[in-house]
């Protein structure tokens, strides 16, 4: 098998980079039409990449085929050194790799110690019958909230009344909690205000300083400058660009989205 292109140097690649995910040759075709020809490139443990592109340019198929959505038509993946390739999102997430997308994936209906505990619950046995043990699973939630900055009033609200920021907070301490390795945000903070998409930043940076995976779909310029510690982009279904984020700028990413040619362009300041 051959290696996935070399990463570019940047603040997370130095001869300490640890590989998480290594994407080699990756391709997807849909009878006649590549939406996928040939995507090779590396994440690694505590890296945020910034994945951009115009629509149709194969981020989204890319991203599904890393969480167990779709089978590529050919091409390797390596997951923690070894090859792995999962044939459901049941399966990705089991690995600890997760998708986090612009509408979530919370039950609005119960409140935020439910959601976290989905399909976890903790229970104690009360006359030899179990029962949800509903104060250890509330203390769990407060620690882990509490570590992430993440603050809501009442961990009973009912997630229909919390913002939409609070919303992804609540999603991502979740991941973090229950061991996640690798989270694919598409498209975060397009439904999210000036403030609540700072703070959404702020904590993907966080996310990543525990040692997680951090990939980041964004139309969003800024925001891939603010937050990433890489950019690549895709078009036409190859990788266009591969960068440290401090060695480029938004007007080279965006020659390297369109395929223009950019004379002179320097690194970001």
């Amino acid at each position: 098998m051959q290696t996935a292109v070399q990463p570019a140097d940047g603040p997370h690649r130095t001869k300490s980079f640890e590989p998480l995910l290594v994407l080699d040759d990756i391709r997807k075709n849909y009878g006649a039409i590549e939406a996928l020809k040939g995507i090779s490139f590396s994440i690694g443990k505590g890296e945020v990449v910034a994945l951009l592109g115009d629509n149709g340019a194969g981020k989204s198929t890319l991203v599904k085929i890393i969480a167990g959505g779709l089978e590529p038509t050919s091409g390797t993946m390596l997951f923690e050194g070894r090859e792995f390739l999962a044939k459901s999102p049941a399966e990705a997430k089991a690995a600890g790799i997760e998708t986090v997308y612009q509408d979530l994936s919370l039950a609005t209906n119960v409140d935020v110690v439910a959601n976290f505990f989905m399909g976890r619950e903790l229970t104690k046995r009360v006359l030899g019958i179990p029962v949800l043990d509903e104060k250890a699973m509330e203390s769990v939630v407060a620690k882990a909230m509490a570590s992430a900055g993440t603050k809501i009033p009442s961990l009973r609200t009912k997630v229909e009344h919390l913002s939409g920021g609070q919303r992804q907070a609540i999603e991502l301490n979740r991941f973090v909690h229950w061991g996640g390795k690798l989270v694919l945000l598409d498209e975060p903070f397009a439904a999210l205000g000036v403030e609540q998409t700072r703070r959404g930043l702020e904590m993907i940076r966080q996310v990543a300083s525990q040692g997680i995976g951090v990939v980041i779909i964004t139309h969003i310029m800024q925001q891939a400058f603010q937050v990433a510690d890489r950019i690549v982009v895709i078009r036409q279904g190859v990788v266009a660009g591969d960068v440290a984020r401090r060695e480029t700028s938004p007007d080279a990413v965006v020659a390297m989205i369109t395929g223009e040619t950019l004379a002179g362009a320097g690194p970001a300041g």
